[in-house]
């Protein structure tokens, strides 16, 4: 079948199963071909084929509502909603997004990048639908990885108090990005293995019924019994005590089975969990054995083998130098300890688990128990390392503040992917951690020029006794500079001056600093010798070298790959204002007031002129601008 012609789901009511299994390997080749090319979430989208086409066959979207958790399995969704034909340019900039997009289309009902949302969402959706007496289903669709986010068991708590109509899909593969943890993930464990107890509890309540009841002392011993088999069968029936009818669990690759149960579904009162089974990575074998998670999303790779086509890199990973210096300084001191809420392998963390497996803590989906576990770690004098990334950081915002930076604990925080992260979009680019964490007291704040630089800050960070540290570190790989052997502990709050230059300055740090000092060389081919200051530092700021700048009467233009509002840049101004040099003439470059959506990083630095060219334009603006006000070099 060709997808490309695909302009509606309505065509799957009229497919025999024989069809649907042709089309669902259709889909699957589709999917493993044009990820190829692009790289994408092939893993979760391969594992749920069956399930959205019986999905889709069965329900009405998008009068019946249908919300993906963690959004990075709706490609399939994408496909039968009509968006086939745009799959060559998935991820890619100005191209499909990888999540459920609604500007995308009216089946796109909830936007997710983060998970553990669905479920509060369609309650405001099913409550809008029964408060405006309209009828429609609400199908929120979430991973069991995502079910241990505590929004999910919020409101999964609040749906089954409430005896809302809806239809809760648990889509278990048993993996989320890494293997699932924690206890939650046992019960789905013991579930699995469980399919008897719904036939056997049916047929036990038959049993009852046949039973002549003389009075309420037998009546209440058979719902003993009945109760006494369901808690030996499966141990705590988690759904069916929230308030759930429970469904399951069911082969989601099984037709037969999902539209059996689905059909049942429907005609049940109030909320209904529906537990199915599927494979990650299904019908394609490098990402059906895969077991640590390398196959839940990839860049472009090789069909035939799965071997990943792998850039030229100058550097190693930023993830795998910060966790390696925290491995090789955690064995010579027994107290670091290593949290991370369910990224293990996407910081590159598995040397510190292997090494030092009673001193690291995967919590699973749950950054706000990740960072207070950090601080309750902290006040017995150990030295947590929490790593996460910036766009999940966000999430534990309040126990950053409240639990951490309020009373001062000693906690490093490795803030993974800051700055654009690229083909994820507008709910992964690490642009906000400054602003937000800029403003908390206590906190310090850094990012390296490099990897050598990177290596010290990690050092810096683990002798660091005065409070919360946080090093931001990129996606991607360094430039390929040495390593110094010994570690040193840099001066907190100081800068560096990579190029001295009479006639401006900029101030910059990371990612930006290659660009600045390529705007310097192409301004000095101009006559024009700008001073590069790697602002290393981004709180506390060197208060000596702005004194300096600032008596100096120079221009000053800051450079970052963050938003604006809050940010270094916002710093700067601040420092300006309250020592009294309003007559400062300040610019800034970085991240405007809007969301940045999905592409190469390059490109979206170009479209939103944080590029070295625009950096020469703005000198050149704020030069003219010192000439005007007729402002002279001390």
């Amino acid at each position: 079948m060709d997808l490309t012609n695909i302009t509606s789901p309505s065509f799957l009511k009229n497919l025999d199963k024989k069809e649907l299994e042709h089309l669902a390997q259709d889909i699957r080749t589709f999917l493993i071909e044009k990820c190829s090319i692009t790289g994408g979430h092939i893993g979760p989208n391969l594992g749920v084929v069956e399930l959205t086409i019986m999905l889709h066959k069965l329900f009405d979207s998008p009068k019946d509502k249908f919300l993906w958790d963690v959004g990075h399995q709706a490609y399939v969704h994408k496909i039968l909603t009509g968006r086939a034909n745009q799959f060559d340019t998935l991820r890619q900039f100005k191209g499909l997004c990888g999540f459920p997009k609604r500007v995308e289309s009216e089946h796109d009902e909830w936007e997710t990048g983060h998970s553990s949302t669905s479920l509060s969402a369609a309650m405001g959706m099913a409550a809008a639908r029964d408060i405006k007496n309209e009828k429609n289903f609400v199908l929120p669709i979430i991973g069991d990885g995502a079910l241990t986010g505590g929004m999910a068991l919020e409101a999964l708590n609040h749906i089954g108090h409430a005896k809302t109509n809806m239809i809760v899909i648990l889509n278990d593969n048993e993996m989320s990005i890494a293997p699932n943890v924690g206890a939650l993930h046992s019960v789905l464990g013991r579930l699995r293995t469980a399919k008897e107890y719904s036939k056997a509890k049916e047929e036990l309540e038959s049993l009852m019924h046949k039973i002549p009841v003389l009075g309420g002392k037998l009546a209440s011993t058979a719902e003993r019994v009945k109760d006494s088999l369901k808690y030996l069968v499966v141990s705590g029936v988690f759904f069916e005590e929230l308030g759930f009818k429970y469904l399951g669990p069911i082969d989601g690759h099984d037709f037969d089975a999902l539209e059996t149960t689905l059909l049942h579904a429907k005609k049940v009162k109030g909320p209904v969990l529906v537990h199915v089974i599927t494979k990650k990575g299904k019908g394609y074998q490098p990402a059906e054995s895969d077991t640590v998670g390398t196959w839940h999303g990839t860049g472009p790779y090789k069909i035939e083998n799965g071997a990943f086509v792998k850039s030229e890199a100058k550097g190693p990973a930023w993830s795998s130098l910060i966790a390696e210096t925290v491995r090789k300084v955690a064995h010579q001191d027994e107290r670091i300890v290593t949290i991370t809420p369910a990224m293990p392998v996407g910081s590159k963390l598995q040397g510190i688990q292997q090494d030092f497996p009673n001193r690291f803590f995967d919590v699973g989906i749950a950054e706000q128990h990740a960072a207070t576990m950090s601080a309750g770690l902290a006040t017995q004098k150990m030295k947590p390392f929490l790593a996460i990334y910036s766009t999940f950081l966000q999430r534990a915002y309040d126990q950053v503040l409240h639990d951490i930076a309020r009373p001062n604990l000693n906690v490093f925080i490795g803030i993974d992917r800051a700055g654009l992260v690229g083909a994820d979009g507008e709910t992964h680019q690490g642009v906000f951690d400054i602003a937000f964490l800029r403003s908390l007291p206590n906190m310090t704040i850094m990012m390296p020029k490099d990897e050598n630089e990177g290596q010290h800050m990690v050092k810096t960070a683990l002798d660091y006794e005065d409070g919360p540290i946080a090093l931001r570190y990129p996606r991607g790989n360094g430039i390929g500079v040495p390593l110094d052997e010994e570690l040193t502990v840099l001066p907190i709050g100081s800068w560096e001056v990579l190029r001295e230059g009479q006639d401006a300055a900029i101030l910059t740090f990371g990612t930006t600093i290659p660009m600045a000092l390529k705007a310097a060389d192409l301004l000095a081919k101009q006559g024009i010798e700008v001073e590069v200051v790697n602002a290393r530092f981004i709180k506390p700021m060197d208060e000596e070298m702005l004194h300096r700048l600032l008596t100096s009467r120079k221009p000053i233009l800051t450079i970052e790959e963050a938003v604006l509002t809050g940010g270094f840049g916002s710093g700067v101004l601040e420092f300006a204002h309250d020592h009294g040099y309003l007559q400062a003439l300040i610019d800034r470059i970085g991240i405007p007031d809007q969301f940045i959506e999905h592409g190469d990083v390059d490109q979206l630095l170009e479209e939103i002129h944080v590029t070295a060219e625009d950096t020469v334009a703005r000198m050149h603006v704020l030069l003219q601008q010192k000439q005007q006000v007729g402002l002279k070099n001390v």
